[in-house]
């Protein structure tokens, strides 16, 4: 795959774009080296070369390694309105099966949580998706709105702790429960970070 990136799809026939393949073998090279080496030490060449594509490919697509970046890590977790739920007990149900959901169907989201442990930069970027996407669904259900950042911190650990050890770490315990145990251990523990009174 390399050279000329043009695609002869006839439109409206339902087949992918040549692009949009050159783009996914581009962005999946890019997160494993990501994870593996880090933002510094990882190369426009070395992602290509993994890609099985000219660097001058990931350039026309890019432009540099912080837009590579960028778009190896962009996600939408496309979190469930729990505005409406029972404050008492639905909420944490639904956020701990949309999760499981997302990690089980989704590499994308555990190659960002790869990349968030091993740099600086996938932190930074994590801290980000996780401050304007998680923050307003603890809003929706939180008590006291000066707590939403604390008790949005305390959700993250327990969801990110699951999926480092179920999905990236892949402990046999956490790799051998079944997911209506996982949300039977986890989702009262959310449910009370998110809406039980301060201690």
């Amino acid at each position: 795959m390399n050279g000329s990136d043009s695609t002869s799809t006839v439109p409206g026939s339902g087949a992918p774009r040549r692009s949009d393949a050159t783009r996914g073998a581009i962005l999946a090279a890019a997160r494993e080296r990501f994870a593996t080496d880090g933002y510094e030490r990882a190369t426009i060449r070395a992602i290509a070369k993994d890609a099985n594509i000219d660097p001058s490919m990931v350039m026309r697509y890019y432009r540099n390694k912080e837009g590579l970046f960028a778009a190896a890590v962009a996600i939408d977790l496309r979190l469930p309105d729990v505005s409406g739920a029972d404050r008492r007990q639905d909420a944490g149900r639904i956020l701990v099966e949309h999760f499981l959901d997302m990690w089980e169907n989704n590499e994308v989201l555990t190659a960002l949580l790869r990349v968030g442990v091993t740099n600086q930069a996938g932190a930074e970027r994590m801290q980000g998706i996780l401050r304007d996407q998680l923050l307003p669904v603890a809003r929706q259900v939180c008590p006291d709105p000066e707590q939403v950042p604390a008790r949005a911190a305390l959700m993250a650990s327990q969801l990110l702790g699951l999926a480092l050890t179920r999905y990236v770490l892949r402990m046999p315990p956490a790799v051998g429960l079944a997911r209506a145990e996982i949300v039977a251990w986890l989702a009262p523990t959310i449910q009370r970070y998110l809406t039980a009174p301060s201690p």
